[in-house]
């Protein structure tokens, strides 16, 4: 678990670059709430529309086809070094439960130099889902085909059952649509995959004006190397 707190006072998203522009803190923003979290189904966009309804399990042979999807609430970071509250927040409001940041930061020891890793993450959300969640970490510089595999794993797991998972991250990596999106440390939370777990969403609380992006889950195994997640 060392190397999880290898660069911890680096987990503050601070000077944010994405898309290559310098963007200033973020500004608290709110999204409609869900009326009520749930894990959905949402039918692959093509030929295959009918073949899944939201909120119904996917039948057949497209299973890998079809979108499965956290219920939750976005909520934006209100500064620079509220990544992790806000991230742990989006987790947790697919259980339901609306926990304000700044007590979700007092649980989690943030300070200034940001929240220290995700064994911190883990824990504070295990106290509010009564154990759900473990810290998986991926210790080297580069994730390996098995630490990907586990982490797609986990994440359709999660997801299935309901739960974003949160990720401490470091760098840039690229989403689906070519933007690159770099922090000098950050958390992000998981919300939702397709194509069997190999392309998952990233809900970034850094980003309010865009909020979610699709990205190749060797992508994200990269950009959480040398940290870890929450799941």
């Amino acid at each position: 678990m060392n190397t999880i707190f290898r660069n911890s006072m680096l987990s503050v998203a601070g000077l944010i670059m994405t898309g290559g522009a310098v963007a200033g803190p973020a500004v608290a923003a709110h999204a409609a709430p869900a009326e009520k979290p749930t894990t959905s189904v949402v039918a692959d966009k093509g030929g295959d529309k009918d073949k899944a309804e939201k909120g119904k399990s996917d039948k057949g042979g497209d299973k890998g086809k079809a979108e499965r999807r956290a219920g939750f609430e976005y909520q934006a970071q209100p500064n620079f070094f509220y990544c992790g509250p806000a991230s742990t927040r989006i987790a947790l409001s697919a259980e339901g439960k609306t926990v304000s940041q700044d007590e979700l930061a007092e649980k989690l020891g943030t300070t200034e130099n940001g929240t220290d890793s995700a064994i911190d993450i883990t824990r504070v959300l295990n106290e509010y889902t009564h154990g759900k969640y473990k810290t998986t970490e991926i210790s080297s510089d580069t994730a390996s085909k098995e630490q990907v595999e586990r982490l797609r794993a986990d994440i359709k797991a999660a997801v299935d059952d309901g739960d974003p998972v949160v990720a401490n991250i470091l760098g840039g990596a690229v989403d689906v649509d070519g933007v690159e999106h770099s922090y000098p440390g950050h958390y992000v939370t998981v919300v939702e995959y397709k194509d069997d777990g190999n392309i998952v969403k990233i809900a970034d609380p850094a980003a309010p004006d865009v909020q979610e992006y699709w990205m190749d889950v060797t992508e994200v195994a990269n950009w959480i190397a040398g940290r870890g997640y929450s799941s």
